[in-house]
Order: C-alpha cells, then sequence, then structure tokens
C-alpha cells in the first residue's frame, strides 16, 4: 500500500495506527502542508480535496477520509480486529469514533483556521481560543460518556482497541500541540496513556514522523 500523508495529521495519523496493528506493509509520502503541496494540481489529481489521507491499494483511485479507509482496512484485511461483532457495541465503537473525526477534528484543520483568519479578520490569540474551544466541547463529550457508559473498559469498548480509541488517541496528542488543558478528562487521559503504551500507537505518533519537530 501506499499512502500520502503529513507527521501532524490527525486522520493520517488514525490510518497509520491501523495499518502497524494490523502489519499491513506501507510506503508514505509526506505532503507539506505548510508549504502549501496539497494544493498543487498533481496532489489535487490525487485528492480534489487536498487533503490527506490518501490510500492506494492496487489499481483504481485512491481511498480518502480517515474513517472510510478504516473500515475499508476491517473489512478487507486479516489480523487483529478494530471492531466488535456485537453490532450495538460496534455502533457505540463508531459513534465514539465519530465524536473526534467528524464533531471536532473537522473545526480546528488548517484549511478552516486559516479561512477564519482570512476571512474576518480573527487574530491568531482569538483563532487559537476557537480552536481549544473545539477540542473542550469534543473532549468533555468523550469523558461523559466513556466515564457514564457501561461499554468502557481498559480501552473505549471493553478491552480491545478499536477505532474508536484510534480516534480517541488523535484528539489527545492534539491536546499537546495546542496546550489544551487536559486535566478535567481523567478516563480519557487513561485510555489515551494505556493505548499510547502499545507499539503500534507509539511508532505511528506524529513526532516520530519525517517533517516532525523535536518532540
Amino acid at each position: 500500500m501506499k499512502m500520502y500523508g503529513n507527521w501532524r495529521s490527525a486522520a493520517a495519523f488514525r490510518v497509520r495506527i491501523a495499518l502497524k496493528l494490523k502489519q499491513i506493509s506501507y510506503e508514505e509520502t509526506f505532503i507539506d502542508l505548510d508549504a502549501g503541496d496539497q494544493h498543487k494540481p498533481e496532489f489535487r489529481a490525487i485528492n480534489p480535496q487536498g487533503a490527506v489521507p490518501a490510500l492506494f491499494d492496487g489499481d483504481g483511485p485512491p481511498l480518502t477520509q480517515s474513517l472510510a479507509i478504516l473500515d475499508y482496512l476491517e473489512e478487507t484485511r486479516g489480523g487483529v480486529r478494530l471492531l466488535p461483532e456485537d453490532p450495538r457495541a460496534r455502533a457505540r465503537v463508531r459513534s465514539l469514533a465519530q465524536v473526534v473525526a467528524c464533531d471536532t477534528h473537522p473545526l480546528y484543520v488548517p484549511r478552516v483556521r486559516n479561512y477564519l483568519m482570512e476571512a474576518y479578520g480573527l487574530p491568531k490569540e482569538r483563532m487559537m481560543a476557537f480552536v481549544r474551544h473545539s477540542f473542550t466541547t469534543g473532549l468533555e463529550t468523550l469523558e461523559k460518556r466513556l466515564t457514564g457508559e457501561p461499554g468502557t473498559g481498559r480501552f473505549c469498548q471493553g478491552d480491545q482497541v478499536s477505532h474508536a480509541d484510534l480516534c480517541l488517541v488523535s484528539l489527545w496528542v492534539g491536546t499537546k500541540i495546542f496546550t489544551v488543558p487536559t486535566e478535567p478528562y481523567p478516563t480519557v487521559a487513561r485510555i489515551a496513556e494505556a493505548c499510547l503504551a502499545l507499539p503500534a500507537f507509539a511508532e505511528a505518533h506524529p513526532l516520530r514522523q519525517p517533517g516532525a519537530p523535536p518532540a
């Protein structure tokens, strides 16, 4: 497999973890988002949205959108299973994953931040306040659900890693980058730390990828 990604992309991080958990060989080409490589015609021909990740698996167009890629890997590859067999548990995992990937992450991606600052003259400090607010709403939702729902175990759903954990960790790592306070979210912290202790999560960490700044 070949993937286009970026060291700081939370979406690429999620896919990278899944590839490593399932022990799938892949080659990652890093797109320099700061230099605007995602807007070049050659990359827009790969993904018209100009976003990463984009995953090639054999013939055909690339797969895009991290949750769709995670489902594809689950449905086409063996190895560790990242979705529960029970339909209700599987729905809960997808719901928790979507809290991050659909409701929280899209609010702070660079293209949204840049548009708000340029179109509305939003100062950087106010933009960062908006980013931290976005993180906080996602973390609060996860903390309440993971604390109050019986499905939670060592990980988001019982004692097996799932798509929900991949998404939770991608949000958690971002709190360090954007200096978001995390003390009010002990359950989220516990699960994130349990995940990051696993080799696949540690190896996929953004700060361990080419182009990342020193830790």
